[in-house]
């Protein structure tokens, strides 16, 4: 049974008994799941009291016996609960364990949120160097204390405050907000975060909300990011404006916020991506997934992925497998874990869709050359996550007549590229500019063009080259261009009916052949795409009619192929065998 707790509101820092009251009990129920999460080893305390729920604003917590050497075979656990909307500043005041390599022995591990969630910890430590001070990216912080049975130390002893500002920001992603945020920060107040990345990678920060006192040169309030690369780096940030997305050259971001001794504003609200939960992929084709996968992921993460490619590119993305929360159960919308897929490189771009639960939605494709994609999840219930697959697609209008291909593709689309940087086959058969759009219009019989056997059935065959090469960078892309009859149509018509005494039923037999239906396709492989591998290359846009029709003009009679010979031979045949069959019927 999945528990879940979830306020209507958020409580105000100075909370009244009654809210007091439902904030303990929502303590004691997290405590519950953490207790039940510990396992075997939590109930072996052989009669020394440990761990706890602590709820008060602030307070103290030591190991056993401190600061006397702690018992052996312990295990106890701490679960720091203040008020929703408030986060937990955690600092050791002492620290003395067993020391080992990997801290496998005796150590302490820090979880932000309930320690049942591995993928909550936030750091496991040993031997004799205290861990950093902690804030919790919301109301909730553990504390699991473990020792084996050799070598006991002294402990240690920890201390924590609610709504102190400052700290050190571990963890895949979290919320950064200033003192009391969103009502007025104080005045006269200094923080200080240091944003540290979940291992080897960059810390990227994202301001949702910006208020904060104006001035020249930002003198009185404001916000500071060190860390950053270029101009970014030590600049103030005050007034309305939000200030740009940041992205660390480092491992590590550190954040200033400051105010003087009269007028505030609202603060601001930044969240922080790291590691695996941040990445910005610029290939032409790509997979990757949520973190952890195939294992469950994180709660309590927000996580971005940006797709950015060359100009002219658009950006079509394959989900290959989707696991999520459930949506929820009275609205059907996707209100708790949600997988959100925007049509531009921020949250304000417009949404291409959102998605949870089990089934894999169709692909979406972006309208420019970069897609942002958001992994939200909440406090309780994870799944399997997601995995994904993309490529750049060049929007093009591909079509073909019994004699011609003929290619449309937007100007717009491939700028700043000259038309001859478009051509099929060869440089010779470049394309040309018709209005706004390149246009490419070749015979069978020229640019490279050749016929094959596919499936028992004759295909025209192409290669359309788009070269993007720039700076001594060569980087040519190719795509197959197919052209293949569909299937021809016969039918039979009634032109009239019995009239008076005169019994005669009159039919039209008409054989006629489908216009040939073109394709593109890219010429790698596509083992990549998974389950969309027989048809996810398929990626032209069908062109309107009436581009077909003035691409084509005027249809002429030109010699068909011996299939199509064939198969009128057969239309013929059958309206004559039918006209036979019904002048049979008469006579008798």
């Amino acid at each position: 049974m999945t528990l879940r707790s979830r306020p209507t509101r958020a409580l105000q820092p100075a909370e009244t008994p009654g809210e007091e009251m439902l904030a303990e009990l929502g303590s004691y129920l997290l405590l519950a799941v953490a207790l039940l999460g510990a396992g075997p080893r939590a109930q072996a305390m052989k009669g020394v009291k440990c761990g706890g729920v602590l709820s008060a604003p602030s307070g103290n917590f030591s190991s056993p016996n401190f600061p006397r050497l702690y018992p052996y075979d312990m295990e106890c656990t701490w679960l720091v609960v203040v008020a929703e909307g408030s986060s937990v500043l955690l600092t050791f005041h002492a620290f003395e364990l067993e020391y080992h390599d990997t801290c496998s022995f005796d150590f302490l591990e820090i979880y932000n949120g309930a320690s049942g969630d591995k993928g909550n910890l936030l750091g496991r430590f040993c031997g004799q160097v205290p861990p950093p001070p902690f804030t919790s990216s919301w109301n909730v912080m553990s504390v699991v204390f473990h020792s084996d049975k050799h070598v006991a130390s002294h402990g240690f002893s920890a201390g924590y405050q609610k709504d102190v500002c400052g700290g050190v920001l571990p963890g895949l992603s979290g919320v950064l907000t200033s003192p009391e945020y969103p009502s007025n920060y104080p005045n006269n107040v200094e923080c200080r975060w240091v944003i540290r990345a979940a291992g080897p990678a960059t810390v990227k920060l994202v301001f949702m909300d910006f208020q904060v006192e104006a001035s020249e040169q930002c003198t009185y309030d404001y916000v500071a990011v060190l860390g950053g690369p270029g101009p970014a780096q030590g600049q103030h940030y005050c007034g309305a404006t939000k200030p740009p997305t940041l992205v660390s050259l480092g491992r590590e971001l550190q954040v200033v916020f400051k105010s003087d001794f009269n007028i505030g504003g609202r603060g601001f609200k930044a969240h922080y991506f790291s590691g695996e939960c941040q990445e910005v992929y610029m290939a032409v084709r790509g997979n990757f997934s949520s973190p952890q996968y195939p294992s469950s992921y994180p709660n309590n993460i927000r996580c971005h992925w940006t797709i950015r490619l060359p100009p002219g590119y658009r950006v079509k993305v394959f989900f290959l497998d989707l696991d999520l929360e459930d949506p929820n159960s009275l609205t059907r919308t996707c209100d708790f874990d949600h997988l959100a897929a925007f049509d531009g490189a921020s949250e304000e771009a417009p949404l291409l869709g959102s998605w949870c639960g089990r089934h894999s939605p169709r692909p979406a494709t972006s309208s420019s050359n970069q897609l942002l994609l958001v992994l939200h999840t909440d406090r309780s219930t994870t799944g399997r996550g997601f995995s994904v697959a993309y490529i750049g697609v060049v929007p093009m209008n591909v079509s073909c007549s019994r004699t011609d291909f003929q290619i449309l593709i937007a100007a717009q689309a491939l700028a700043p590229l000259d038309r001859t940087k478009v051509y099929l086959g060869s440089r010779n058969c470049a394309a040309q500019e018709v209005g706004s759009n390149f246009r490419i219009q070749a015979r069978f019989d020229t640019c490279g063009t050749e016929s094959q056997r596919r499936n028992n059935t004759s295909v025209i065959i192409s290669v359309l080259y788009i070269d993007f090469s720039a700076a001594g960078r060569e980087d040519i892309h190719e795509y197959e261009v197919r052209c293949e009859p569909r299937r021809k149509e016969a039918s039979v018509h009634l032109l009239s009916g019995p009239t008076g005494w005169e019994d005669i039923h009159e039919y039209e037999v008409r054989c006629e052949p489908r216009r040939k239906e073109a394709s593109v396709h890219l010429l790698s492989g596509s083992d990549w795409l998974g389950p969309y591998a027989a048809t996810a290359e398929h990626l032209q846009e069908a062109p309107s009619r009436d581009e077909v029709e003035a691409l084509e003009g005027p249809v002429t009679m030109v010699a068909q192929d011996t299939s199509d010979i064939i198969f009128l031979g057969l239309c013929i045949l059958a309206g004559v065998l039918m006209l036979i069959a019904i002048v049979v019927l008469m006579l008798l």
